[in-house]
């Protein structure tokens, strides 16, 4: 299965989970709950305040080598998005910011790898994203770029330590 066949299955449309694909094309799903969508709602909110020259997406869909993966939040310029075929269903480049917020189902293995495997952090560097963001269950903002953690965003850096 790939990801546009994903986006018009028609019984796949009200799942309360949200939907990636694996390396394989098999769906692999995560139940969210209402304080994930609210630190998701926070971190758009800012996003759209400090950076208007782009848009700030939920569950955006990026292309990677383990399967189409969906960061809770991302950010993409206006430059990145006219590159992308309008056609697509999801993003072959990764926006330049991928936001994924930790809960039981979104370990900070699975984000930032374990036992040699690559975590999404990874995933979302080599698909072009410049930073990588972690939010955890209390709000606090974990920062990083291709080489490590930062101190502040680079692309928004009157982004707050915590939302």
């Amino acid at each position: 299965m790939n990801w546009r066949q994903v986006c018009q299955d028609r019984s796949l449309a009200d799942l309360p989970y949200k939907i990636e694909l694996d390396k394989h094309g098999k769906i692999v799903m995560s139940p969210a709950h209402k304080w994930h969508s609210r630190l998701q709602g926070r971190i758009l909110r800012l996003l759209m305040q400090q950076l208007s020259q782009g848009d700030s997406l939920p569950e955006c869909a990026v292309e990677t080598s383990e399967g189409t993966k969906v960061p809770d939040v991302a950010w993409i310029s206006d430059e990145r998005w006219k590159s992308l075929n309008p056609d697509d269903a999801s993003c072959v480049v990764a926006p330049e910011i991928c936001v994924e917020i930790l809960s039981p189902t979104n370990t900070a293995e699975e984000m930032l790898g374990a036992l040699g495997r690559p975590g999404k952090r990874e995933l979302y560097f080599q698909a072009g994203a410049n930073e990588f963001w972690l939010c955890d269950e209390s709000g606090a903002m974990s920062i990083f770029g291709r080489d490590g953690q930062m101190q502040k965003s680079v692309l928004c850096p009157n982004f707050p330590d915590k939302v």
